[in-house]
């Protein structure tokens, strides 16, 4: 068991390592545009895709977690015809909706409020949503086949060619907002490119009823589930611009950003771990193994969210060249969401373990039911708390429908695939990180000093009754144990977010 959870740690590393890269390269966007654009015409850019990103879902209906289940097992249909069929079914869906957007995109810009120069956007997302969604598929063929290094290279050359386009646009050409656009187009058109040799080498002109009749009858529970949990995500962006404006949206889209080191252990262990699950999901001790691995990460997730929630007012002031800084002065005012956004992050990261068991018992019927009550209460959250807190109303409304959601998903996949999760451990674990966030508002708001010292003894203490209550040590050496007696366990194959 412990040589398996190494081999899902090793690749979350090679994951997490490109991951960890990529969007640290993606990052660098976040100090350009917020020290380059006002918050109102950043606001303008984080709404439109906020839009693309709900779009998405109906352009992709849910096959690329069809192709993960079916593609793993080959219960029905041979390998061809499982990447074949929701590639196909992605593309002319894909087209058809892309041609609808293009060719009403005057309407639709006015229907979000869009103007002048800006309704020009709306073209831009209909083809980067075409080339986003065909891309799926092989993307996931890399990810099942267990070719990570790959998988890496094309994600960091998409990321490289945003992030350099952009700077030239922005500063040579001096192209404005619309660089934006321009550079996520050509990035999403050159990964397509990129991923057609995956794409011609598994293609099949068979059509296999059965197999199309399982893929749709998995992956449709995922459009709704989909849109909701896309609405968790990125709906509050929409609901701030009516009720304060573009500047307040610009303002929190870079402060929860600066969230983003959660996001990258999340997605880290995300991108490893469905496969690892489906992969092994009928061993003996598979159920033992699950509970460690949330333990473990939970943990882990813990320590980095006490680092970061301490010490991220000051980071941001840190100085970079030209009197630049990691968010533009502008924006500091929104810096006190951060450490609700890492935390309902990390609750994220828990769900994410928790949906094995929705994957393996194929109950993804009950996904719309968990993504909609978090997307029914983020939306009432915001209207109800933005009002009254503004900026962190929306924070808070983020936390509780991810809370909602974790607390849900547990539910359901304890009655279909119960697992002795150490329930008391995650408890505790999350008191502790509870109390960090209440010290840094404490420091924050002045009850307590800001002072560096005090900063790092409250760090080292609570970081340090995580590792202990978590064990991460003596996972640690578990771990190394295994890895120096030898196996075929030890073996690795070498082979984001749409909001900028």
């Amino acid at each position: 068991m412990l040589e398996k959870i190494k081999s899902l740690s090793k690749e979350t590393l090679i994951y997490g390592t490109s991951t960890i890269v990529g969007r640290f390269l993606n990052f660098i966007l976040v100090p350009f545009y917020t020290n380059v654009f006002p918050p109102a015409e950043y606001g303008v850019v984080t709404l439109v895709f906020a839009y693309i990103a709900m779009l998405n879902i109906f352009f992709t209906l849910g096959f690329e977690s069809g192709y993960f289940k079916f593609a793993s097992t080959l219960e029905v249909g041979d390998a061809k015809e499982n990447f074949s069929l929701p590639f196909f079914t992605i593309l002319l869906n894909s087209v058809i909706l892309s041609s609808i957007i293009f060719l009403f995109s005057d309407n639709l810009a006015a229907l979000i409020d869009l103007q002048g120069e800006y309704k020009y956007f709306v073209k831009f997302a209909a083809f980067m949503l075409l080339f986003d969604a065909i891309s799926f598929v092989p993307f996931a063929y890399l990810r099942l086949h267990n070719k990570p290094v790959k998988f890496t290279l094309i994600k960091i050359v998409n990321i490289v060619t945003n992030v350099t386009l952009n700077f030239v646009l922005v500063l040579v050409f001096k192209l404005g907002l619309v660089s934006v656009f321009i550079a996520n187009l050509a990035a999403s058109a050159l990964t397509f490119l990129l991923l057609s040799p995956v794409v011609f080498k598994n293609l099949t002109f068979r059509f296999n009823k059965k197999l199309f009749n399982e893929l749709w009858r998995f992956s449709l529970p995922y459009v709704p589930a989909g849109l909701a949990f896309i609405m968790v995500a990125v709906v509050n962006r929409p609901i701030m611009q009516i009720l304060t404006d573009e500047k307040t949206v610009g303002i929190f889209q870079a402060n929860f950003r600066l969230g983003i080191i959660m996001m990258l252990i999340v997605q880290m262990f995300d991108y490893a771990w469905r496969p690892f699950f489906l992969n092994n999901a009928k061993e003996p001790d598979a159920k033992e193994m699950f509970s460690k691995v949330l333990t473990y990460f939970t943990g882990f997730a813990s320590v980095i969210l006490i680092v970061f929630t301490f010490f991220i007012d000051d980071i941001i002031r840190i100085p970079l060249i030209h009197g630049s800084h990691l968010i533009g002065s502008e924006y500091w005012s929104g810096v006190y969401i951060v450490p609700i956004i890492l935390f309902s992050y990390l609750l994220y990261g828990i769900y994410i373990n928790l949906m094995a068991g929705i994957y393996i018992e194929k109950k993804t019927k009950y996904l719309p039911y968990i993504t909609g009550v978090g997307a029914v209460l983020n939306i009432a959250g915001n209207f109800l708390l933005i009002p009254l807190f503004g900026m962190y109303g929306a924070a808070i409304a983020t936390f509780i429908s991810y809370m909602a959601m974790m607390l849900y998903i547990y539910r359901v996949s304890e009655k279909f695939y119960p697992v002795k999760y150490d329930v008391n451990k995650i408890i505790l674990l999350n008191t502790v990180n509870v109390g960090a966030a209440a010290l840094f508002y404490l420091i924050f708001y002045g009850i307590l000093p800001s002072n560096l010292i005090l900063k790092f003894v409250f760090t080292a203490l609570l970081a340090g009754l995580v590792v202990y209550i978590s064990g991460l040590t003596k996972a640690k050496v578990l771990l190394q144990k295994t890895s120096s007696k030898g196996s075929g366990e030890e073996k690795l194959d070498i082979q984001d977010e749409y909001i900028p």
